[in-house]
């Protein structure tokens, strides 16, 4: 089947390449230039212009309202309403300016097309028209970038020290949460002490540790309740990449990275905009960190507060009173 289409293709080159020919041969015949550029072909290719010109309008405003929910997801954070703000703010402008622009070149191309009897006016430089298309992109982009700027410090500031922390572990290929207990402290955790009983090298010497609770099949967040995570690696670089909540950060082997957002919309709630009731956000890893990272992910669960207490009493922590007393 494919040789046939192949050769059906090939024919249909052959054809269309000796209409050419035959369609040179004739102007010659007649003693016309088929190569000299007349005013009709002119008029003929400026209408051309304007038509497409049309056609790129429908069919750029076609692929924005068809694909529009295609491009990110619903935000489920509070500095992610911001981001998708000024998302939105860049793209009214780059659609501005690219309906100015391309008409303005369309309809030149319309309007001015080639005549013989015409010459077009020549001018090497113009003050106005230097400062307009250099002044205004230059204070558009200023606007942007400082806007772009507050936001960045906004999300990236450091969490205030009452913040509940949240350790995010990766190794290839799965994730590992590790929630702070009372105290709002992480212990300690050495590399050197990583074993199958102790998948994060946790020090047991470490009090601050004790109440720890670690979970590996789900993320779960108090709804409106800012979280602050931390993140370390195992073994590559990952990336932990939250995409409802526009948050994503490098894990880095030997070092310790952050952030925090609140999540303003639960699991539930999503479920009713998406109008997907089997719908879960997840964490990802967004770094090719092997064979399975395709396959690197957490189920996150956005709660009330009541609902984040019964989830939390149903693990176990780190090292229970009792066997905090053996330890000591």
């Amino acid at each position: 089947m494919k040789f046939v289409i192949y050769f059906i293709l090939i024919l249909a080159a052959a054809a269309i390449w000796q209409l050419v020919r035959v369609v040179e041969l004739s102007a010659k015949l007649k003693g016309v230039d088929p190569n000299k550029v007349t005013d009709k072909d002119n008029k003929l290719n400026s209408r051309l212009m304007f038509l497409f010109m049309i056609f790129l309008w429908i069919f750029s405003l076609w692929c924005l309202f068809n694909y529009k929910d295609r491009l990110l997801p619903v935000s489920a954070s509070e500095h992610g309403i911001d981001i998708d703000w000024l998302l939105n703010f860049n793209m009214i402008i780059i659609w501005i300016v690219f309906l100015v622009t391309n008409s303005l070149l369309f309809i030149m191309a319309w309007k001015y097309y080639g005549r013989s009897d015409r010459k077009a006016a020549y001018f090497a430089h113009n003050n106005k028209l230097e400062m307009l298309w250099t002044g205004v992109p230059a204070i558009v982009l200023f606007v942007i970038i400082f806007m772009g700027i507050r936001l960045w410090n906004r999300t990236l500031e450091p969490a205030d020290s009452k913040v509940r922390i949240v350790e995010v572990y990766a190794k290839q290929f799965s994730f590992t949460a590790r929630y702070s207990g009372d105290d709002n402290k992480l212990g300690k955790a050495n590399y050197r002490l990583i074993m199958d009983a102790n998948v994060l090298g946790l020090d047991s010497s470490d009090v601050a540790g004790h109440d720890d609770v670690i979970i590996s099949d789900t993320l779960f967040i108090p709804v409106n309740e800012e979280v602050n995570f931390r993140f370390r690696s195992q073994d590559v670089i990952h990336s932990a990449y939250f995409p409802h909540f526009r948050a994503q950060m490098n894990m880095v082997p030997g070092m310790e990275t952050f952030f925090h957002f609140k999540p303003v919309v639960t699991t539930e709630e999503m479920r009713k905009i998406t109008g997907n009731p089997e719908f879960d956000y997840v964490l990802l890893c967004n770094k090719i960190c092997g064979a399975a990272h395709y396959n690197m992910q957490i189920k996150i669960v956005v709660g009330t507060k009541e609902q984040y207490e019964a989830f939390m009493n149903r693990h176990t922590e780190f090292l229970p009173a009792e066997k905090t007393a053996q330890v000591k």
